[in-house]
Formats: structure tokens, sequence, C-alpha cells
């Protein structure tokens, strides 16, 4: 019996982005100051590291959901 793979999800621009890739994305273009500028949150304040950064992210669904949203912004505006 073959499995099923769930239907695409055309409209979530989301998909299939790593955090990690959006973290780094995000990191290059604004640097650890632009990031805690724009997102007010310790991991990019004190010390930042991209390991840290996505291990408080995994456990804080809103700071990933802020990310997330200035990774849209950031990615809509190269358009």
């Amino acid at each position: 019996m073959a499995k099923e793979h769930p239907p695409k999800q055309i409209n979530n621009p989301m998909h299939g982005i790593k955090l990690a890739d959006i973290l780094d994305a995000l990191h290059q273009h604004y640097g650890w100051d632009g990031l805690a500028e724009k997102i007010n949150i310790n991991c990019f304040k004190n010390d930042p590291s991209i390991k840290s950064s996505l291990r408080f992210l995994r456990r804080t669904p809103w700071a990933r959901d802020k990310v997330e949203r200035l990774y849209l912004r950031l990615i809509n505006n190269k358009k």
C-alpha cells in the first residue's frame, strides 16, 4: 500500500522553509544588532548565535511567529 503525500500548501509561503534558513537569511540581511532592533528578544541581544537562537525560537512560539513575519516582509520587499 502506497503512502499518500499530504497536499502541497500552495498558499503557504513558509511551507518547506526551515527555521535555520529563515534565521540565516535574516542574520545575513540585518545582522544581530539589526535583528535585536527589529525583534526585542534576548537571543538576538546577549551573546547571539544561530544555535542558541534556534533553540529559543523552537521553544517559543510567539518569538518564532515574529521572526517568520519579519522574514515574510523581507522576501516580499525583495520582489
